[in-house]
């Protein structure tokens, strides 16, 4: 059977605005970027970058963090990605020691582990970060696309940390060797905790030593206390590829 690798084709990327500069001579700031690609299929994603001030950048590079946000964020507004989780914090003035990429689906789509492989692939090769060093997070449907990526291609990460999503426990032996960090709320009557839970005690049954946060009193939106925390980014940017989770 044909391994997913063997779909992934090429990948070009362009500024959404006029007049932008390539994402790799972008100055500091907030950047509006579009990505086309093939892989099964044609893939075409806009996205929103932070890029931090270079005076900052490690030796090694940035770490680049890929958000991936919920089935409300999805459409033509670009603007939605900055609606919750670190898009929101970044756009109300946080430095965050990141590179912070946040792409938009369109309508009714869903998170594809190998378009976001493409633009993984591609922001690695143009930008100066750290390819051991690429975290993904995402909240809800972005949960969901998290835990869905990570299992896919379970080496390019240095981490994860879905919010209120649900993965496939049949396949969490992948991931028993990557670093992960999900939440949840107990009260979660949209994505039910049961799911989450599910996966996480299947990556613990494959000898992984997953972290998980259930919030005893909060229902679907666990992703504002999550993301609020700065546990969770001094956690992430802890990890490296390949290496066993740091606490």
């Amino acid at each position: 059977m044909p391994n997913r690798r063997d779909f992934i084709g090429w990948a070009t990327a362009a500024a959404v605005l006029p007049g932008c500069a390539m994402t790799a001579s972008l100055p500091a700031g907030e950047h509006a970027q579009a990505f086309t690609g093939v892989s099964r299929k044609p893939v075409s994603l806009r996205y929103l970058i932070w890029i931090p001030e270079a005076v900052d950048r490690p030796p090694g590079g940035w770490p680049l963090v890929i958000f991936l946000h919920g089935s409300g964020e999805r459409g033509d507004e670009l603007a939605k990605v900055k609606a919750h989780g670190p898009g929101k914090y970044a756009a109300a003035g946080r430095k965050f020691p990141f590179v912070l990429v946040a792409p938009q689906l369109p309508e009714q789509q869903q998170w594809d582990p190998d378009a976001l492989e493409l633009l993984r692939a591609d922001l690695v090769a143009r930008l100066p970060v750290d390819p051991n060093r690429v975290l993904l997070t995402g909240l809800s449907l972005g949960g969901y696309g998290a835990w869905d990526y990570a299992v896919a291609y379970p080496d390019r990460l240095a981490a994860i940390a879905p919010v209120c999503g649900i993965g496939d426990p049949e396949r969490a032996a992948a991931i028993a060797g990557l670093p992960i960090w999900a939440f949840h709320g107990a009260l979660d009557d949209a994505v039910p905790l049961a799911g989450d839970l599910a996966m996480v005690n299947a990556v613990r049954a494959a000898g992984g030593r997953p972290r998980f946060t259930v919030y005893p009193d909060i229902g679907h939106n666990a992703w504002d206390p999550a993301y609020a925390d700065p546990a969770l980014y001094d956690w992430l940017l802890a990890q490296r590829r390949g290496q066993p989770m740091r606490e």
